[in-house]
């Protein structure tokens, strides 16, 4: 499951690499999309605020930007490639303690957000943010039970006698 990660600003101490390339691959395989190509990028405010005033023409800094590849003129062509999901961290933390929650889980529901937005969810009427909600809380569920699960265990290798 190609998940690759680009942590900008940090490190972000509470966001292991390893669990985080370890929820997006959950989320994943919950679309049934293990084999498909992701991006994550978890960044500060600046960057994000730059991103959405070039390429939403929003003047401020936002929690979570998707970018498909999948859409548009060329979408055909992307293959295996979903495209770029980017969360700002210092966003996220806000957002957190407002809700009285742990950045992970903020984290967590940020990132299938943006990957849900990559799959053509949409949250403008509605139907859809019901759907769309409903649809985070099933890939955050996933990514849970990943947090979980015990780590691969390396098989021994068998020694010839």
């Amino acid at each position: 499951m190609p998940v690759r990660l680009v942590i900008e600003g940090g490190p972000y101490a509470e966001l292991p690499q390893r669990d985080v390339l370890r929820w997006a691959r959950a989320m994943l395989a919950a679309v049934d999309l293990s084999r498909a190509e992701l991006s994550l990028v978890l960044t500060d405010d600046e960057r994000i605020h730059e991103l959405n005033r070039t390429y939403r023409n929003k003047d401020k800094p936002t929690d979570v930007l998707a970018f498909a590849q999948r859409e548009g003129e060329l979408g055909e062509s992307a293959g295996r490639i979903l495209g770029d999901v980017v969360v700002s961290i210092p966003t996220a933390r806000r957002q957190a303690k407002a809700r009285r929650r742990a950045v992970t889980a903020e984290v967590t529901m940020l990132i299938a957000h943006g990957l849900l937005h990559l799959l053509g969810y949409d949250h403008q009427t509605d139907a859809e943010d019901r759907l769309m909600r409903r649809e985070t809380r099933r890939l955050c569920a996933a990514a849970r039970t990943a947090q979980t699960a015990p780590a691969p265990v390396a098989k021994e290798a068998k020694r010839k006698a």
